[in-house]
């Protein structure tokens, strides 16, 4: 009898268009998101038979929740922390079924496209915040 080897690899190539220039992409922070306050097909891209791994989209606008440390999707309306816009989801972050914590990277400055942001976001509605991120959003529509 003979034991062989058997190994499997993933690769993925991160959809980041609404990356707008690579500035900022060099200081990207480690967080981790709670990934029950997350939007299936919005925010995230569940495990199938055919793909054993979900991952949160890259792109995903994000805001610390106060009271556990984890980022859920930046809502303006929130009262958890999640009101202040902390950045984005820098590359797309994979997961296993069952879990709720995913570890990310955060793009907290730069310059992004708006129109190609995963959920939308309406740059009129972030709320200038000393810890908040340090995006220019290009496309934006003026009132």
């Amino acid at each position: 009898m003979s034991i062989q080897p058997y190994t499997t690899s993933v690769t993925s190539t991160a959809d980041r268009d609404w990356l707008a220039s690579r500035h900022g992409t060099d200081c990207t922070e480690t967080i981790t998101l709670d990934l029950t306050k997350l939007a299936k097909n919005t925010h995230y891209v569940e495990p199938t038979a055919v793909q054993p791994h979900g991952y949160v989209r890259s792109g995903v606008p994000v805001g610390r929740i106060t009271a556990s440390g984890l980022y859920g999707p930046f809502d303006p309306a929130a009262d958890d922390g999640r009101e202040v816009f902390a950045g984005l989801v820098y590359v797309e972050a994979p997961f296993t079924p069952g879990v709720s914590k995913v570890p990310a990277a955060l793009f907290w400055h730069g310059t992004v496209n708006t129109a190609k942001i995963p959920g939308g976001i309406d740059p009129a509605k972030i709320a200038p915040n000393p810890a908040g991120a340090q995006i220019r959003f290009l496309g934006a529509v003026s009132a």
